[in-house]
């Protein structure tokens, strides 16, 4: 058995699984401490189906800690950024495009030193350690807890920014070290703040790692924690001590692994629709596609793995205005005080969730507070909501051929039983807890991304390695490795590079090994 559990901004979703089998589901209240929620979560499982917790093997849970902590602005550590490129790169110094209050918010200090390696692995210059000793001294003097060291063209060569992180750590032992070529993608800026993102939110993640571990103790539970990562995968909690920026798409990735879990589908449109929001996104092979652009996150460009969702202010929540002839469906929302402010519960907002109930698409509440409702606003508001997601459906397809979709989210019973050309909805079982289903069916990835130069008839060859070194990854994190298997294969020839140099980017899955984890 293993437990799934999905906090979000609104509800905390848990589930309890044997197997492929969802033995108990639960929707609670997210707190504003996330363990308190997680505990009810917990709690609200054991009193629908009594469990021994002893035969839990395994809990997954993913969670919005860290990055509302970032678009917050709170709870961030001290950081420096030490990029490694000198005599290059010194027109755009680190955290150049972030916002003002951000780098205040980790008293942001940045250096720059000697160092740095062309795409095919040559240096551009020699690491100067005498550098990297005057920075240590700079971060002690200045209280620096953590730092995110960046290093030309890493991920083809990642020597100078271990090096450098051995000699801070050897003379700051206590310090923080995050280094890029393990936390993002080519490109450098984009790369460095992924980095920087991440060393500011270590000392979080070791505390939020220990609240969520004494959950678990409290309910009696002491199987092993994995977090959801941006990937649909997991990883283990010494890696997301080291590794927090990976959690924050995670409740999208969920709620889409889940649809394909649930549905059977693995090539399909996905809308989560909450209380606030509707996520779209496109699987792939059972898991999320991938954006291929740089992704900003609280005003700042990255390239870590984030999936390619499309949000629209559309939920159960959302205010309803105008009348039949000129409707308006959010963007703003009552959000968390839907049980509050909707007139089904009493209240006397008119929202999403009010006209859903009126048209007979839910039993929500009390169904006489909207009898007295225009019938043709109700209508008309559905409209506008399939209309704008329709649209939205459209906008993320890259092919003409028609994608089946799956609704999910407690908030799907906004939508239509069809949608545009992509015909019937589909609406799986537990479909409101999809996304704690996607945390608890969440296997372990091994992942490769670099510049390969591909000698003449050697192309086959480059990429059979490239997939055995993902392969070898997965099992590394944990994977049972017969169960492993390459979901996707990216090649990207470089014109503009000399020597054939190709980007290849290859991802493998694997189920957990549980045996491993019971041991």
């Amino acid at each position: 058995m293993r437990i799934g559990i999905d906090v979000g901004g609104t509800n905390t979703d848990a589930v309890l699984m044997d197997g492929q089998s969802v033995l108990a589901a639960v929707k609670t209240a997210t707190t504003r401490d996330v363990t308190g929620g997680i505990t009810a979560a917990l709690a609200g499982l054991q009193r629908q189906r009594a469990f021994d917790p002893a035969a839990v093997n395994a809990v997954m849970i993913g969670t919005t800690h860290f990055i509302n902590a970032l678009v917050e602005a709170d709870r961030l550590a001290p950081t420096a950024a030490v990029r490694l490129g000198l005599p290059a790169t010194a027109s755009l110094p680190p955290m150049v495009d972030w916002p003002e209050r951000l780098v205040e918010a980790i008293a942001g200090r940045a250096y720059l030193c000697h160092g740095g390696h062309e795409f095919d692995g040559r240096r551009i210059a020699d690491l100067r350690e005498d550098e990297i000793q005057r920075v240590a001294e700079e971060l002690d003097r200045h209280g620096v807890r953590s730092v995110a060291i960046s290093s030309v063209f890493s991920p083809v060569n990642a020597e100078f920014e271990q090096r450098a992180a051995d000699i801070l750590t050897a003379q700051l032992p206590g310090l923080a070290v995050s280094l890029s070529s393990e936390v993002g993608r080519m490109g450098l800026l984009e790369r460095e703040n992924a980095t920087i993102i991440n060393a500011s939110l270590r000392e979080l993640a070791g505390q939020i790692v220990d609240g969520l571990a004494d959950s678990l103790e409290s309910a009696g539970i002491r199987a092993p924690l994995y977090l959801s990562q941006n990937d649909g995968t997991l990883m283990d909690v010494d890696f997301a001590r080291r590794y927090p920026v990976a959690t924050f798409a995670s409740g999208p990735t969920n709620s889409m692994r889940g649809a394909a879990f649930l549905s059977g589908l693995e090539t399909c449109a996905v809308v989560d629709v909450g209380g606030t929001t509707s996520d779209i996104g496109v699987l792939r092979h059972g898991f999320p596609r991938e954006a291929t652009t740089e992704v900003s996150v609280a005003g700042i460009r990255t390239n870590f793995r984030m999936p390619d969702v499309l949000s629209l202010g559309i939920g159960g929540g959302s205010r309803v205005r105008g009348d039949a002839g000129a409707v308006t469906v959010g963007p703003d929302s009552v959000g968390y005080r839907l049980a509050e402010e909707a007139l089904v519960f009493g209240g006397s907002t008119l929202t999403a969730t009010d006209v859903a109930v009126a048209a007979g698409r839910a039993a929500i509440g009390d169904p006489g507070a909207v009898r007295d409702l225009d019938r043709a606003l109700a209508r008309a508001a559905l409209a506008r909501i399939a209309r704008d997601i329709g649209d939205a459906i459209e906008r993320i397809r890259t092919s003409p051929e028609p994608l089946p979709v799956v609704a999910v989210g407690g908030g799907s019973i906004l939508l239509p039983d069809e949608i545009g050309d992509s015909g019937q909805v589909h609406r799986p079982e537990h479909f409101a807890v999809a996304n704690a289903i996607g945390a608890a069916i969440a296997q372990i990835g091994g992942e490769v991304d670099r510049i390969f130069p591909v000698e003449p008839g050697q192309r086959q060859s480059v990429l059979d390695e490239a997939k055995q070194e993902a392969v070898d990854r997965a099992v590394a994190s944990g994977a049972k490795p017969g169960s492993v298997r390459v979901v996707e294969v990216d090649e990207v020839p470089l014109a503009y590079l000399p020597g054939n140099a190709t980007r290849i980017r290859v991802k493998a899955v694997g189920d957990l090994q549980m045996e491993a984890v019971r041991g």
